[in-house]
């Protein structure tokens, strides 16, 4: 099964052409690799999507070609991505009610977004 139709199906992307168009720009891989909108897609594959600023990896359990409801989707898949709360512990953040951030602290933040920039350029490589 292609692995455009699948994300759409089990409902990762909401229209096959952003599917597609993910899997074109290369923020799709399946086992590691990169995955073109045709590549095929079978039980058991780990396939990774880099959404915004985050990768989900899933475990394939079930090949579906039709788009069907969240609930029945949901089962056709294993999240295997860490959880987003402990992503969120890993970023900056600020005490409530500190102010705005200083000068220095506002190039730490840029200097911190520019690392994490520089890491996802190199693993795209």
């Amino acid at each position: 099964m292609r692995i455009d139709k699948w994300l759409f199906a089990v409902r990762v992307f909401p229209s096959r052409s952003q599917a597609t168009e993910a899997c074109s720009l290369g923020r799709v891989r399946i086992g590691g690799t990169e995955a073109k909108p045709s590549s095929k897609v079978a039980v058991g594959d780990a396939v990774e999507v880099r959404k915004r600023d985050r990768t989900v990896t899933y475990e394939v359990v079930e090949l579906i070609d039709k788009r069907v409801a969240p609930a029945i989707a949901a089962t056709c898949f294993i999240d295997r991505s860490p959880r987003r709360e402990d992503a969120d512990a890993l970023a900056p953040s600020r005490e409530r009610g500190s102010g705005r951030p200083t000068k220095r602290d506002r190039r730490q933040l840029e200097r911190l977004t520019k690392m994490s920039e520089a890491d996802r350029c190199s693993r795209r490589e």
